[in-house]
């Protein structure tokens, strides 16, 4: 009974350590999964074999549906018997367009934030912690400052002419000639 107690090495002890890695192995794989599902582009890439089928399985049963009411018509068959739904697999195939079109209008909303960001902070501005490499396409801070002086000035004046309109049609801006 003693020699059954006794513990073999890589036994139990060793588990615990292997069961925290795959752990942690599954938990980075869920992190993977979940950031890929936030990818407009990846998440339309999944989706596309998902239509496919659904317009094979919308045309076999469009296919079916006609052929067993051609039967019908022609009276060989009688109307008993049951047939998939045609709308149901229709639903389906629209819901995985709607789906499509989602992940492609958040890609093109992803991709223009991205042209405007670039073009409006085309370059980096070297950091404190690194300042012995110099990159050839960062601007200096005296640029910097200068860029971020004129997007202020320019949201001024935004809000200025938001104010301004709004007081007009408010009626409390200056009196316009009766027509």
């Amino acid at each position: 009974m003693a020699s059954q107690q006794q513990q073999q090495p890589g036994g139990p002890m060793s588990q615990p350590g292997l069961q925290q890695q795959a752990a942690l192995q599954q938990q980075q794989q869920q992190q993977l999964s979940q950031q890929q599902d936030f990818d407009p582009v990846h998440r339309f890439k999944m989706l596309i074999p998902q239509l496919k089928e659904s317009l094979q399985n919308l045309m076999k049963i469009a296919s079916l549906n006609l052929a067993h009411n051609t039967s019908i018509d022609n009276g060989i068959k009688s109307s008993d018997t049951s047939v998939q739904r045609f709308d149901k697999s229709l639903e389906e195939f629209y819901a995985l367009c709607d789906q499509l079109e989602l992940c492609l209008r958040l890609a093109y909303e992803c991709l223009s934030q991205s042209i405007d960001s670039a073009k409006h902070s085309p370059n980096l501005v070297p950091t404190a912690t690194k300042p012995d490499t110099v990159q050839t396409e960062s601007m200096s801070y005296a640029q910097y400052l200068g860029m971020i002086k004129s997007q202020i000035s320019c949201a001024k004046d935004i809000h200025n002419a938001l104010l301004e309109c709004s007081k007009k049609i408010a009626g409390k801006g200056p009196a316009q000639g009766i027509m």
